[in-house]
C-alpha cells in the first residue's frame, strides 16, 4: 500500500483516496480534497493556515512524546595564557599583593621616565651639533613658499 503525501497541506493520502493536479508546466500536485486544492489554488500559504502539517510542525505543536527532554549545554570556562604571558604568570601576578604590584608599577614608571630624559638629552645634543655644522651655517635662510616657487616681491 502505497500513501501519498498533500503537496500543498503535507497530510497522507490513502490509496483510492484524492485528486491529482497538472498544471501546464507538467508539474503534478497532490490533494487530499477540494479544501486543500481550493487553498493552493488560492495562493493561501499553508505555513500561516493553523492545521496544516506544515503550521504544526513551525510551531512545533504535537512533538512533545518524541522529545523526552531537552539538554542544555553548561558554558565551561577554560583558563589559558596569552601571547606576552604564560598561564602560571597570570595566576602568580593575579595572587600578588596590590602593595608589591604598586610598588613595581612606580619603579617600572621610574625607569622609563629615566630612560625618556637620556633620550631627550642625547637628542638635544645631536641637534646642537648639527646646528653648528660648517655647511650648514653660511647657508641663507630660504622660505619654503619661495622654494616652490612664489613670485618675488617687485624692487623699488
Amino acid at each position: 500500500m502505497k500513501v501519498e503525501t498533500d503537496t500543498w497541506s503535507l497530510r497522507k493520502i490513502y490509496p483510492g483516496k484524492g485528486k491529482l493536479y497538472v498544471r501546464g508546466d507538467s508539474k503534478t500536485f497532490r490533494f487530499v480534497g477540494s479544501k486543500s486544492e481550493s487553498l493552493f489554488h488560492q495562493r493561501k500559504n499553508p505555513r500561516k493556515i493553523a492545521w496544516t502539517v506544515f503550521f504544526r510542525r513551525m510551531h512545533k505543536k504535537g512533538i512533545t512524546e518524541e522529545v523526552a527532554k531537552k539538554r542544555s549545554r553548561k558554558t565551561v570556562k577554560h583558563q589559558r595564557g596569552i601571547v606576552g604571558a604564560s598561564l602560571d604568570q597570570i595566576q602568580a601576578r593575579r595572587n600578588q599583593k596590590p602593595e608589591v604590584r604598586a610598588a613595581a608599577r612606580n619603579q617600572a614608571l621610574a625607569k622609563s621616565k629615566e630612560e625618556k630624559k637620556a633620550r631627550a638629552e642625547t637628542r638635544k645634543t645631536e641637534k646642537a651639533k648639527s646646528a653648528t655644522a660648517p655647511g650648514r651655517a653660511n647657508l641663507p635662510k630660504v622660505s619654503k613658499a619661495s622654494m616652490r616657487g612664489a613670485a618675488k616681491a617687485p624692487r623699488v
